[in-house]
């Protein structure tokens, strides 16, 4: 059984830092394409970044500079460095884990960026 389980997110000022985590189990987790995406409310979800099982990156052009996504295969986890947060950045931002046909959600964590 696949679970992804994120942490990390809370409240911070703009121009603060958070780092997401996201542990998975149930997957042979290096050769899967790992991604953070994030939902604002009465918006759509979106790809914030990805990382491949070879490392290739992705990222959102609103976030490009800002956020670093990473993995530690050897510790089933990947993360999310978010620095220079804007309120623009609030949202859910949700764990994906992707290999073909198989892709798995966690439940996500709540990012707010507000003075």
């Amino acid at each position: 059984q696949v679970q992804l389980v994120e942490s990390g997110g809370g409240l911070v000022q703009p121009g603060g830092s958070l780092r997401l985590s996201c542990t998975a189990s149930g997957i042979i987790f290096s050769i899967y394409a790992m991604g953070w995406y994030r939902q604002a409310p009465g918006k759509q979800r979106e790809l914030v970044a990805s990382l491949s099982n070879s490392g290739s990156t992705t990222y959102l052009e609103s976030v490009k500079g800002r956020f670093t996504i990473s993995r530690d295969n050897a510790k089933n986890t990947v993360y999310l460095q978010m620095n220079s947060l804007k309120p623009e950045d609030t949202a859910v931002y949700y764990c994906h884990a992707g290999l073909m046909q198989h892709s798995s959600w966690g439940q996500g964590t709540q990012v707010t960026v507000s003075s």
